[in-house]
């Protein structure tokens, strides 16, 4: 069974509550997992899963808990080739152009460091989705069935 870092951009709180459900869904499937809302670059290098989970803040932006990591990744580019990961970005439709910045520039940028992705990322909109868990439970576990062995 695959043990699964689970990486949280918070700004008020939905994106670290959605975070500890998806844990709690792992571990009942058979796998462990680690909620990081502060994560360094080690973290994300030493990470066997990576799954980010994170809300979008400002104008497509990531959250603060979580740019720092983001940002060290952009800048020394540290490759984690074959590394599967997932997504769950959240965000406001209504910002058009920025809906689920964070999340899209989360994928984008691991599929450049050549990590491999595990289905499609998931967009959960607030402005349809007031509670994401309903809308993340099917993803989770479609993408928990993909994982390879």
């Amino acid at each position: 069974m695959a043990h699964i870092s689970i990486f949280v951009g918070s700004v008020n709180g939905g994106a670290e509550r959605l975070s500890y459900d998806v844990a709690n869904t792992i571990e009942k499937a058979g796998h462990t997992a680690s909620v990081i809302s502060e994560a360094s670059l080690d973290d994300i290098k030493n990470a066997s899963h990576i799954l980010i989970v994170t809300s979008t803040t400002g104008q497509g932006d990531v959250p603060s808990n979580l740019a720092g990591l983001y940002f060290a990744m952009n800048s020394t580019f540290p490759m984690l080739t074959d590394k599967p990961f997932g997504v769950i970005a959240m965000g406001d439709r209504c910002y058009g152009d920025t809906f689920c910045g964070a999340g899209r520039s989360f994928d984008e940028l691991l599929r450049d460091l050549q990590a491999k992705p595990i289905g499609n990322r998931l967009e959960i909109d607030a402005c349809e989705d007031f509670e994401p868990w309903p809308v993340a439970e099917p993803w989770l576990k479609a993408w928990l069935e993909k994982l390879p062995a």
